[in-house]
């Protein structure tokens, strides 16, 4: 087994469309009602939404916190993987999530990962053993107000070239 078990799992290493259907029936989402409408062919764009249902609706019928958090997860890590490609380890390190204002509805998140971004961690990485990039993401309402906004602190080095056997 390889080490990207969970993303080849996902479909990680077929296509961007194959990634999308796992995800959306990767329990954790389906649950939560979380679901990929959108993703770029390039990995670099990617629209998430989740309707209020009763399952995801808190004590007093809004969005489940945790929910939203969960909606926000795993993207930009997934998103860096696939755009600076196997000499690089990626990993999510922090979160925060400031809620604005009540969920009702449907919300959606969108993820862009530009050619400047993946640019600046690759020349960074040419001088430091790792780099911890901040993005920030928000939640939004159907009238695209932002109810949350979460900030994602990933982890990025180079991968070392392995040592050769000790004699």
């Amino acid at each position: 087994m390889t080490r990207n078990v969970l993303l080849k799992l996902l479909g990680g290493s077929k296509s961007p469309a194959h990634l999308r259907r796992w995800i959306n029936l990767w329990p954790p989402f389906l649950g939560a009602g979380i679901r990929i409408t959108h993703i770029a062919p390039d990995t670099r764009a990617i629209d998430v939404e989740m309707k209020l249902r009763f399952w995801n609706a808190n004590y007093v019928g809004t969005h489940f916190g945790g929910s939203l958090f969960a909606m926000t997860d795993p993207f930009y890590m997934l998103m860096l993987m696939a755009n600076l490609g196997p000499d690089y380890i990626v990993w999510d390190k922090a979160a925060t999530i400031r809620y604005r204002k009540p969920g009702k509805g449907k919300v959606r998140a969108e993820f862009r990962l530009t050619d400047s971004q993946i640019d600046d961690i690759r020349e960074k990485l040419l001088t430091l053993p790792k780099y911890e990039p901040m993005f920030q993401i928000e939640a939004k309402d159907e009238s695209g107000e932002v109810i949350a906004v979460v900030e994602k602190l990933l982890h990025v080095s180079k991968k070392r070239a392995e040592e050769p056997p000790q004699p």
